[in-house]
């Protein structure tokens, strides 16, 4: 990102979304505070619905150079946040002890799943969000669509990538214990049925 920062005019707007950012327990990465604090065409988003699980609020901020939130304050609508959303925003970055819990909880679980569906010869992207995205076959009957359809039909709910380009990739969300032992087992049973 600082390549790609580096070589950008200054009136090209460099937008990071760092949605994910509290997942990631890599050292190589950051969510771009430093590159907003080097330069005024920097701008970093947040959300709080991904670790602290408040995603129907609508509740995000973003880390910028006064100049650009002066932009976005005079473009956004008046009373945009509703106050019960801002007190559930504060309340969440109060309560480390949760973010920190479902940081754990996916550290575990991430891996697990990753391994499981190798294990049913299913590549993964190496992930470091709270979701996998794995391949399906291009064969009739074994394709992403078909293993989605299936899941569906057992209420499983997972995201079709075609839309992004990924026409044989599912994107599967970490969730409870029960519900990740419960979707490799669909994803199995799937495979099963393939013979």
């Amino acid at each position: 990102m600082a390549r790609l920062r580096a070589g950008l005019r200054p009136d090209i707007l460099l937008v990071i979304d760092a949605a994910y950012a509290e997942f990631v327990s890599k050292n190589d990465y950051t969510p771009g505070i430093e590159l907003v604090d080097g330069g005024d065409n920097t701008v970093m988003c947040r959300t709080f619905s991904k670790i602290f699980a408040l995603g129907g609020l609508r509740l995000g901020w973003a880390y910028c150079p006064p100049g650009i939130a002066d932009v976005l304050n005079r473009v956004r609508n008046p009373f945009n946040v509703a106050a019960p959303s801002l007190a559930a925003g504060v309340a969440a970055l109060e309560d480390t002890a949760f973010a920190d819990l479902t940081k754990t909880h996916n550290d575990y679980w991430l891996p697990w799943m990753q391994a499981e569906l190798a294990k049913l010869g299913l590549p993964t992207t190496q992930s470091v969000c709270n979701f996998v995205l794995v391949q399906f076959p291009k064969e009739e009957g074994r394709t992403a669509q078909a293993a989605d359809a299936c899941l569906r039909a057992q209420g499983i709910i997972t995201r079709a990538m075609g839309g992004y380009g990924l026409p044989d990739w599912l994107r599967i969300t970490v969730g409870t214990g029960e519900e990740n032992q419960m979707v490799i087992a669909a994803i199995a049973a799937f495979q099963a049925s393939w013979n």
